[in-house]
C-alpha cells in the first residue's frame, strides 16, 4: 500500500471506488425505522467507526468504505442501538449476535484478497454462511458482483428479510438452508466467509470454492479455542494459512423452524 493510501484519513468514497456499488447508500436514507432523537442516520456516526476500526489495523479501503456505508444500527434491536457503532458484538436473539465490526472488516479483508479478487479488485460470486441479521451481507453487496447467504435459523433468515427488504439490494439471495452443505446449486464462489466455527472446514466448501477463490472462517483449535483461518484454492489443490485468535458462535447442522 502506498504512502498516500495509509495517510488518507478517510475512505474512498462509493462513487471512486469503481465496482463497488452504490445501491446501498441510495436505498439506507429510505429505512423509516431509525431510532429518533439519537442521531445514528449520520455518515459521521460510522465514519468514526471507520476511523477506529483503520486506527486498529484494517488497511483496505474498498472494505473501510463499505463498512462506513452501512447503517448498522438498523441491523440491532433498538434497545442495543446506541451500541451499533461500539466495536463490539451484539445479540440479535435465538442464541445468536452479530458480529464486532472489526471482525466483519478482518474477514472481508481477507477474502478481498484472494486471487480471484485481486485480478479484479472485487469478488465476483460470494457464499455467506450464516446470514444472521444481514448485516454482514449488506457489506458485501458493495464489494460483491453477487452474494448468495445461508441461514439454518428460520426466525433469523426472515429477520435478515425484513431488516435488508428496504435496501433493495439486487445481488443478494437470502437462502433458508443448511450452511454446513454450502450451497451447489450456485457454486463455485470466488469467496466463502463462515461467521460460525467447528472442528473443521466442511468438505462441501472447500469444494464450492473456485480455483482462485478464498474461503475465511473461524476454527476449532486445540489451544486456542477458535482461530480464523483462510484457505486458498489452487490448481493443485488448497492452501491454508491461520491467522488471529477469534470467537463465533458453534457451527452447526440442520435445520431449525
Amino acid at each position: 500500500m502506498s504512502g498516500s493510501q495509509r495517510g488518507r484519513k478517510f475512505p474512498l468514497r462509493l462513487d471512486q471506488m469503481g465496482p463497488v456499488r452504490k445501491t446501498l447508500v441510495q436505498n439506507a436514507a429510505a429505512i423509516a425505522n431509525t431510532p429518533t432523537g439519537l442521531g445514528l442516520d449520520s455518515a459521521d456516526v460510522r465514519r468514526r467507526m471507520v476511523e477506529r476500526l483503520r486506527d486498529e489495523g484494517l488497511r483496505d479501503e474498498r472494505v473501510l468504505a463499505a463498512i462506513s456505508a452501512v447503517p448498522r444500527h438498523q441491523f440491532v434491536d433498538a434497545a442495543l442501538a446506541t451500541q451499533a457503532y461500539e466495536d463490539t458484538s451484539l445479540p440479535i436473539g435465538h442464541g445468536q449476535t452479530i458480529s464486532k465490526p472489526s471482525v466483519v472488516g478482518r474477514m472481508i479483508e481477507l477474502m478481498m484478497n484472494g486471487v480471484n479478487a485481486r485480478a479484479v479488485q472485487r469478488v465476483d460470486r460470494v457464499l455467506e454462511i450464516g446470514s444472521g441479521c444481514g448485516y454482514q451481507a449488506a457489506v458485501l453487496s458493495l464489494l460483491a458482483r453477487q452474494v448468495l447467504s445461508v441461514e439454518r435459523l428460520k426466525l433469523l433468515h426472515d429477520k435478515a428479510r425484513e431488516l435488508m427488504a428496504p435496501l433493495r439490494l439486487a445481488n443478494v439471495r437470502l437462502v433458508y438452508g443448511d450452511g454446513m452443505l454450502g450451497h451447489a446449486p450456485n457454486a463455485p464462489y470466488d469467496g466463502i466467509i463462515a461467521a460460525a466455527g467447528g472442528d473443521a472446514l466442511p468438505q462441501a466448501w472447500l469444494d464450492q470454492l473456485a480455483i482462485g477463490g478464498r474461503l475465511v472462517a473461524p476454527v476449532r483449535d486445540g489451544a486456542n479455542g477458535q482461530v480464523l483461518v483462510a484457505v486458498d484454492r489452487t490448481e493443485h489443490g488448497y492452501e491454508r494459512r491461520v491467522h488471529e485468535v477469534v470467537q463465533f458462535v458453534p457451527l452447526k447442522s440442520g435445520l431449525v423452524r
